[in-house]
């Protein structure tokens, strides 16, 4: 469900009554109160300290009417903040449609607390996944080494090549785990440099039909094992130059090639487009492919972590899934550089654009 912003403090009180409004009013009103009596008490003899117990009783009640109306949403935000230090994220404060400072404090605490729910939300998600990812080629190293002990099967080179692939892919789920804990520590800093464009994604591209020719049919779990997808460049002009930080961007576009290429249809195509930005040195990278594509609604949570998307029968042959990382990885690096990266529009497949900045403009 869509949520719509509420306004600011400033555009709700053009339209509504502070609370300083509020005891202004009240100070307005206890005074005309206390006159009135005053003067009536001239006016018909009555005795002065009648009018003063009738003045205090009259602005003692309008003075309780209106505290009751401001101390009862604090309560209520004491409550709700109270939830919030033990754990519990699920309660809001009510009194946020208010058209005061205490309705703009409200907003701001459940703000807060859908954010906490989320963030917690996702810590947990992140616990259950990582489980999953590890135990799977743990699970596996163990039954290869338990059969070996046993007698079950020899020490030859094809069992220990099976291990070692595990033990591979166990590394490569490590270091991806790795960088994203530098990413959220913000510990990796961004070292651009000028480089031409053709001869870095040729060996981009490369790289990944020797390392997928290397895996071969083990589970490459986040690196892609299809030889029979054809990868193509296409660079303009040939002698493009681009200002980026080369090893991030390498995790870019080979996030990027993975995930199209597991997507492809058997013998399928992908593409990786470069071209000239608007600004010097930018850049234009899109790569494509032949797949499914990404339903509309998913597109904005393509690059969550972990997520593997719900198209049915995603993954070609020879590809586990992956874990869902890759596509976090890419944006996170793309961040790191300044620029943008998204699903965009495709008659077929699915094509992700990515802009780099380049060159810092000095402002002035």
């Amino acid at each position: 469900m869509r949520r719509h912003p509420r306004p600011g403090p400033s555009e709700r009180r053009t339209v509504s009554i502070s609370i300083k409004t509020k005891l202004g009013m009240l100070v307005v009103v206890s005074v005309f109160i206390t006159t009135g009596l005053v003067l009536v008490a001239l006016r018909t003899s009555t005795e002065l300290r009648f009018i003063t117990v009738f003045s205090v009783i009259a602005t003692l009640l309008i003075t309780q009417f209106v505290a009751h109306g401001l101390t009862a949403p604090l309560d209520d935000m004491n409550r709700v903040a109270k939830g919030i230090s033990h754990g519990d994220f699920t309660r809001r404060v009510r009194g946020a449609d208010r058209r005061d400072e205490l309705g703009d404090l409200a907003s701001t605490i459940n703000r807060m607390a859908d954010d906490l729910e989320a963030v917690d939300r996702h810590r947990k998600e992140l616990v259950a996944n990582v489980s999953h990812e590890l135990r799977t080629p743990i699970a596996a190293l163990r039954a290869v080494l338990e059969n070996v002990v046993d007698g079950v099967s020899a020490a030859d080179p094809e069992t220990m090549r099976t291990a070692l692939k595990q033990t591979e892919r166990l590394g490569r789920l490590v270091e991806t785990l790795l960088d994203l804990s530098r990413l959220d520590n913000g510990v990796l800093p961004l070292r651009a440099t000028r480089f031409e464009v053709w001869p870095y994604l040729s060996g981009v591209l490369k790289e990944s039909n020797l390392a997928a020719a290397r895996r071969g049919l083990a589970s490459g779990s986040g690196h892609h094992t299809r030889t029979d997808v054809h990868l193509h460049l296409d660079v303009w002009p040939p002698e493009l130059t681009a200002h980026a930080d080369a090893e991030r961007l390498h995790q870019v576009v080979a996030n990027l090639i993975d995930n199209a290429v597991k997507h492809s249809p058997p013998h399928g195509r992908v593409t990786v487009r470069a071209r000239r930005g608007a600004q010097p040195e930018s850049l234009e990278l899109e790569v494509v492919d032949e797949g499914p594509g990404i339903p509309e609604q998913e597109r904005h949570r393509v690059f969550e972590r972990f997520n593997r998307g719900k198209v049915a029968a995603p993954h070609g042959k020879g590809s586990d899934g992956g874990t869902g990382l890759g596509l976090a990885i890419a944006r996170w690096a793309v961040d790191l550089h300044g620029g943008r990266i998204g699903v965009a529009e495709s008659a077929r497949g699915c094509r992700i654009l990515v802009t780099l900045p380049g060159i810092p403009q000095p402002r002035g």
